[in-house]
């Protein structure tokens, strides 16, 4: 099954569909993503892409308000935390401090811009 991703006119995804590899067949029986795009517009009309469930293209899988950068060919996630900085390697959200990798739960503080070990109890 091959997974569509519907964008908005600020490259936002708006729904995400799964689509039978069949409809992606071309006349040789290569599977080609613009066959998908066509197949969706004719279904919702609207810009349509091809996402990876098991992120093999385009760094993740298309969620829901997810950010498609059509330069770089990638979707990502939105931003967690306005400090926070998109990494352009891994399209993955960095905090400005690194969190403790002691073993113990942290929630990001984005007031105090540092990371509130979390007490359980």
């Amino acid at each position: 099954m091959a997974h569509f991703a519907e964008l908005d006119d600020n490259n936002t995804v708006t729904k995400v569909i799964v689509v039978h590899n069949a409809e992606l067949l071309d006349d040789n029986g290569q599977e080609k993503e613009e066959n998908g795009v066509l197949f969706c517009q004719n279904l919702f009309g609207g810009k349509w892409i091809q996402t990876s469930y098991n992120a093999s293209f385009r760094k993740h899988y298309a969620g829901i308000g997810y950010t498609y950068d059509p330069i770089a060919d990638v979707f990502y996630s939105p931003q967690p935390f306005p400090s926070w900085t998109l990494n352009t390697t891994d399209y993955v959200w960095e905090p400005p401090v690194t969190r403790p990798e002691d073993g113990k739960p942290y929630i990001w503080n984005e007031t105090e811009q540092k990371w509130d070990e979390v007490i359980v109890s």
